[in-house]
């Protein structure tokens, strides 16, 4: 390692939020924002700086300028540049030492986020994926969405909303492209693939009415108890919080398209929402944004 660059600290480190540990170096936070659905996104710039990361949360990271002075310290041969990617998966400790003037763009999620797409797009349970660490890499379509996002001011909700879309779309872009067979992973109990989707579609045709347990349960032919575990282990949350995530995606549909005329109490009732007041905190605490304020948006 060159002599004239800092050195980080060797000392064990608790698992903490990136944005905490930059907070505490030289780095420059210049703007950030919550996106909704667990997304949030920084806007960066630091130098001559040393640091180790052992993130709680994945961070997605995209050099906009500079980079070509920063390096991780276990691999000093490989250095940034802009247009260059990397990804930080939750739990893994990172030195890293960075150079001249670079300005990055950091992307946050939780990795429970990552389970409705591997359902979605890969139709393999969550357990068997894994987001392995990037260390600048090269992939032009993923660039191409963080970079729109960092185009943005994110002040507005219309801004927000956007940012939100290529959000959704970095992540699918990052697991269609970068996620592994999860090793070591040996699975049982889930529901078997064929019936995962007959429920999941058999749900999403009954999220205006109420469906309990009990009857999702008769559905896959199986006790309460059982269904509960399998469909923890194949949908990677509880029943209750897997269907109030696509309430509101119902919701955000009508949002925006002509059933949002109708008013917000008939979007809430065809969403399963209790009234238009309960759609409306589940909606802020979600997405950031009130619906009336997310369907403006949505009509530019």
């Amino acid at each position: 390692m060159p002599s004239n660059l800092p050195t980080p600290a060797h000392a064990p480190s608790p698992a903490c939020r990136i944005d905490e540990v930059l907070a505490r170096s030289n780095a420059r936070l210049h703007r950030r924002a919550a996106l909704g659905d667990g997304l949030s996104v920084a806007l960066w710039s630091n130098q001559r700086d040393a640091m180790r990361y052992q993130p709680t949360h994945h961070t997605l990271s995209l050099y906009l300028q500079g980079g070509q002075g920063t390096f991780r310290e276990d691999a000093p041969q490989q250095r940034g540049a802009p247009g260059k990617l990397c990804l930080m998966p939750a739990g893994h400790v990172v030195d890293w030492v960075v150079g001249e003037q670079q300005q990055f763009l950091h992307l946050y999620f939780a990795p429970e986020r990552l389970g409705p797409l591997a359902l979605r797009l890969l139709e393999c349970e969550p357990r068997e994926v894994a987001l392995p660490e990037l260390n600048f890499a090269d992939d032009p379509a993923l660039a191409r969405l963080l970079a729109a996002m960092a185009a943005l001011d994110w002040a507005t909700p219309t801004s927000r909303l956007r940012a939100n879309e290529l959000g959704h779309a970095a992540l699918a872009q990052l697991l269609t492209a970068h996620s592994q067979r999860a090793r070591g992973v040996l699975l049982r109990g889930g529901l078997a693939p064929s019936l995962r989707r007959r429920l999941a579609d058999w749900l999403q045709a009954r999220l205006a009415e109420p469906v309990t347990v009990g009857e999702m349960a008769a559905f896959c032919a199986l006790s309460e108890h059982h269904f509960a575990h399998a469909f923890r282990i194949s949908f990677g949350c509880a029943p209750h919080a897997w269907l109030a995530a696509q309430r509101l995606e119902r919701a955000a549909e009508l949002l925006r398209g002509p059933q949002r005329q109708a008013g917000l109490e008939a979007v809430a009732v065809a969403s399963g929402h209790a009234s238009a007041s309960h759609l409306v905190r589940r909606f802020r605490a979600a997405r950031g944004v009130t619906p009336g304020q997310y369907s403006a948006a949505s009509r530019g």
